[in-house]
């Protein structure tokens, strides 16, 4: 196991660890999660504009997954060993070099090649974290750490209404050249706002591990995105799923044994630990299934009998207020969080989707309704996003932080992996043929409502077993366990409180 190098008392921390950290690090988050629902408006579209046919064109979406599922856990590692800002300006630039490749493209393969790049920023998320951690306040932990988990669903909610009007009235090519430019905005706000942490972790980085990794989630992940296209009996599906558990099975020996591991799997077997990575893949799915279901529903057109018959941009508008209520819900979370613990603020969210899914079940036949289900999923998804860093930081080492927070932001993204192909699915059985093109129908819609449902459920009850209040034990910050003292930070049940005698 790794041991922390001594990071900045309070007294010595730079001038820069003030108010504009936050707003700056959660921009990154934000800037980096409109990648993941960038071509969401023009995803039919691709194979005309591309050239190509629909199963080559998936791929522009499928290699930002696959990057940014490989790059999450990796950058988080590395931040961990480096420096955390250092690694995130690496990710915003690597994103910003990606979206001018695509940019200047109309061809599929530097098209992969530049969404691939775009994909590596995904570990924005877990960096940012861990340099909260590092460098704020204790009494502003909580919130901002709520706040930047909640950006992968804020800037992908937001993503939507602002990207359906550039690809309605613009070159589609635009887009790219906008996420370039939010990226180097994002960059120059980090290197004036943000300091760079001096919390490190001991050893070198285990590239054996990280090429383990990444081989095994490419090899599970792959078949999930393209199992409807290949065949979810095929003989390649069911291979690369079985190759996949042989080299993560293989990697997990290998993580055992290494002296500074990619991800210590000691530390991520832990009751807290692993119970909030499942119940992160819950919540990714749901969060996922109003995403994809929503938007179709309304663009549909009236003459269905259920279609909503509305424009790109309307129902990108009406799908907004789900980020924009995970946006305002923080401060909520701050509060509840404070008083009760994330673990309850965790169950808390679980339960306001579980009802925004039951209610959206009825919810369906006007534009208004899909706004209504919109906040309340957003409120609830905005909660349980917010609870999870906390559990997780809560119950790690600081020179840990990264990579915990990135196998984490991985879980969630695995979560809407599943969740894309599940449903996926689920709409294509369902679907009628009108005019040889398949048409999703509203049972469908509302079989990926109840699926969503069920995962809710599943990860409620990985809540409830969530550790309950323990002894505290004292993290001042300079990440030290010691005696709590006047001023110094308490983790009791994955929350950081202020302890004084």
């Amino acid at each position: 196991m790794t041991q922390p190098h001594t990071p900045p008392t309070p007294e010595a921390r730079t001038p820069h660890s003030g108010r504009a950290i936050v707003p700056v690090l959660a921009f990154a988050g934000i800037v980096v999660a409109v990648m993941q629902t960038l071509l969401v408006p023009v995803i039919k579209d691709l194979p005309q504009l591309l050239d190509t046919s629909p199963s080559n064109a998936t791929w522009v979406l499928t290699s930002t997954l696959l990057s940014g599922a490989v790059a999450t856990p990796i950058m988080g590692r590395l931040g961990d060993l480096y420096g955390k800002r250092r690694l995130l300006i690496a990710s915003l630039a690597v994103m910003v070099v990606g979206a001018l490749i695509s940019g200047f493209t109309s061809a599929l393969v530097p098209m992969i090649v530049g969404r691939t790049l775009q994909g590596v920023a995904m570990g924005a998320i877990p960096l940012g974290i861990g340099l909260m951690r590092d460098e704020l306040p204790r009494e502003r932990l909580g919130s901002a750490m709520a706040l930047m988990s909640s950006s992968i669903g804020v800037g992908g909610g937001l993503a939507l209404p602002l990207a359906a009007a550039v690809a309605q009235n613009t070159d589609w090519h635009i887009l790219f050249f906008g996420a370039a430019g939010l990226g180097l905005l994002s960059i120059v706000l980090t290197l004036i706002a943000v300091p760079e942490t001096r919390t490190r972790a001991a050893g070198t980085f285990d590239h054996l591990g990280a090429l383990g990794l990444s081989l095994g989630l490419v090899l599970f992940l792959l078949p999930i995105t393209k199992g409807s296209d290949w065949g979810w009996t095929s003989a390649t599906t069911l291979g690369m799923f079985a190759a996949s558990a042989v080299v993560l099975l293989l990697w997990g020996v290998l993580e055992l044994r290494v002296a500074a591991p990619l991800v210590d799997l000691r530390t991520t077997v832990r009751r807290e630990v692993l119970l909030t990575n499942l119940a992160s893949i819950m919540v990714g799915v749901s969060f996922f299934v109003v995403s994809l279901v929503l938007p179709q529903l309304l663009q549909l057109p009236s003459a269905t009998g259920y279609g909503l018959g509305q424009s790109m941009i309307v129902a990108g508008l009406c799908v907004a207020p789900l980020g924009l209520t995970m946006l305002f819900t923080t401060p909520l979370y701050a509060r509840i969080s404070a008083k009760y613990g994330p673990k309850s603020t965790l169950i808390l969210g679980l339960l306001i989707i579980a009802v925004g899914y039951g209610a959206g079940l009825g919810l369906m036949s006007a534009a208004w309704q899909t706004v209504v289900v919109s906040v309340v999923l957003g409120a609830g998804i905005g909660l349980a996003y917010s609870s999870l860093p906390a559990l997780i930081v809560g119950a790690v080492d600081p020179s840990e932080t990264g990579a915990a927070n990135g196998l984490n932001t991985l879980m969630r993204s695995i979560g809407t992996s599943v969740s894309s192909a599940v449903i996926g699915m689920v709409l294509a059985n369902t679907a009628n043929e009108v005019g040889g093109v398949e048409i999703p129908t509203m049972h469908g819609f509302r079989v990926s409502f109840l699926i969503a449902t069920a995962a809710v459920a599943v990860g409620l009850v990985l809540a409830l077993f969530l550790p309950g209040r323990r002894p505290e034990v004292t993290l001042r910050a300079s990440g030290e366990v010691g005696e709590t003292g006047a001023g110094d930070v308490v983790a009791g049940e994955g929350r950081v409180v202020v302890a004084s005698r």
